[in-house]
C-alpha cells in the first residue's frame, strides 16, 4: 500500500466514510491530520487537493466545510506581533 502525500494517515478519508460525523468531529479529525503533516509539508496545497478529491462528491459534508475553512485560514494574511513587530529604537 503506498502512502498517500495529502493524507499520510488517512484521517480525511475516513472521516468521510462516517456516517453522521459533526463539524466539531471533523475539526477534530483535521487537527490531527494538520499536526500529522511534515513540517516542511505545503499545507494549503495539500488542503486544495484534498477538496478537489472529496468536494465534488460530498459537498455539504462537514469534512468538506471543515477543509475549505482551513484554506480560508491559511490564505489570511499573517499579522506578527509582539516584539518583532515593534521598532528596535525606542527613542
Amino acid at each position: 500500500m503506498t502512502r498517500d502525500a495529502l493524507d499520510p494517515k488517512n484521517l480525511i478519508r475516513e472521516a468521510y466514510r462516517i456516517e453522521g460525523i459533526t463539524g466539531g468531529e471533523c475539526r477534530s479529525v483535521f487537527l490531527d491530520w494538520a499536526l500529522s503533516m511534515e513540517n516542511t509539508a505545503d499545507h494549503r496545497a495539500a488542503i486544495e487537493g484534498l477538496l478537489e478529491r472529496y468536494a465534488p462528491d460530498a459537498p455539504d459534508h462537514p469534512m468538506t466545510e471543515v477543509l475549505r475553512e482551513g484554506l480560508h485560514a491559511a490564505q489570511a494574511p499573517k499579522r506578527r506581533g509582539g516584539w518583532r513587530s515593534r521598532s528596535r529604537d525606542n527613542g
